[in-house]
């Protein structure tokens, strides 16, 4: 999902202590795909509970949220509001690629294929009540939850420029292209991860990228980086055929802005300044408060354990460490009143 620039953008390897005492603003859709996408089972059956409704989300968030608090992180999770109308068609294409990823691993599971992750994953999607228990489960965690008006993204590079949080946290290239100064990506799925279709594990680390920086070292505009994500295809067009990054980067530094590209190139690309106007002026809400607040145990206890059946060991074990960690990351920001 998302606009793919990893080719021309510089990325910096950290470690995750390094984003201590940091604010960070969570693309929630985003880490709860995530979520659903890589806490499985063995052969690609994401958690259930005993109505067999998927939880993989939910342990995603209560354990790795947990991780980011012991690391002295400030988390932020913002969440998508409306779409723009033109994502329409993007969105009908991800539902039709998830059900025929679902249709592949069912057929696969019944073969006794033994790779069945890779199609499990891409099945992954958003169902009934799980965005509002995601919310609740965060709330009674301590951790301030904003309620985007559109893009969750473009809101939270918003927060980044407003100076109420340090950094956008999200997998995808699109909240630099939404002016987001500073992006850190894997942040949520840091540590060991299997490479698809391979036994091979790699160790995945958080990625930090500067937008000065990127903007300088590339000699681009912002909106220069605007027209060469268009060019390339993003979550509301599809972009030009065999252009890639480098070769858009290539493209609008010889002709300056998309128009004259296009015009060389003989395409067009609908909704052109409707979705470039989105990317540069985005939908964004200043309507929000930020506090982090004790961790509320039994209501945790009660989502987890008595709705959606979770051990009451492990969730307790991981409301201490939480709790732990919250009252040490309070007694040092008092250190500085």
């Amino acid at each position: 999902m998302g606009v793919d620039l990893s080719d021309i953008f510089e990325k910096h390897e950290i470690e995750l202590g390094d984003l201590a005492g940091k604010v960070v603003a969570v693309d929630a859709y985003n880490t709860l795909y995530q979520f659903l996408s890589i806490i499985r089972q063995r052969d690609g059956t994401p958690l259930k509970n005993s109505r067999g409704e998927v939880t993989s989300h939910l342990s995603g968030f209560l354990y790795r949220t947990t991780n980011l608090v012991e690391a002295g992180i400030r988390p932020i999770f913002v969440f998508d509001g409306r779409p723009p109308s033109f994502k329409a068609e993007t969105l009908e294409a991800r539902k039709n690629i998830r059900e025929k990823a679902m249709q592949r691993w069912e057929e696969a599971k019944a073969a006794g294929e033994e790779d069945l992750m890779v199609h499990a994953q891409a099945s992954s999607r958003i169902e009934g009540g799980m965005v509002e228990d995601a919310k609740a489960l965060l709330g009674y965690m301590g951790i301030p939850v904003v309620q985007a008006p559109s893009e969750g993204e473009a809101q939270a590079a918003h927060m980044v420029l407003s100076g109420d949080a340090d950094f956008t946290a999200s997998q995808d290239y699109d909240a630099l292209v939404f002016g987001s100064p500073r992006v850190v990506r894997n942040l949520t799925v840091t540590g060991k991860r299997k490479l698809p279709r391979k036994n091979v594990y790699i160790e995945v680390k958080p990625e930090i990228m500067d937008l000065e920086k990127i903007l300088s070292a590339l000699e681009i505009s912002r909106e220069q980086l605007v027209d060469i994500a268009l060019l390339v295809g993003t979550d509301y067009n599809p972009g030009i055929k065999r252009v890639g990054p480098k070769t858009a980067l290539k493209q609008i530094k010889k002709h300056g802005n998309i128009e004259a590209v296009l015009t060389e190139l003989g395409e067009g690309i609908e909704n052109l300044q409707q979705i470039r106007d989105f990317f540069l002026y985005p939908e964004v809400s200043s309507d929000y408060q930020i506090s982090w607040n004790s961790p509320q145990e039994s209501k945790i206890i009660d989502l987890l354990c008595g709705k959606h059946d979770f051990s009451e060991v492990r969730v307790k074990g991981a409301i201490d460490r939480l709790i732990e960690a919250s009252d040490a990351g309070q007694q040092t920001l008092d250190q500085w009143f």
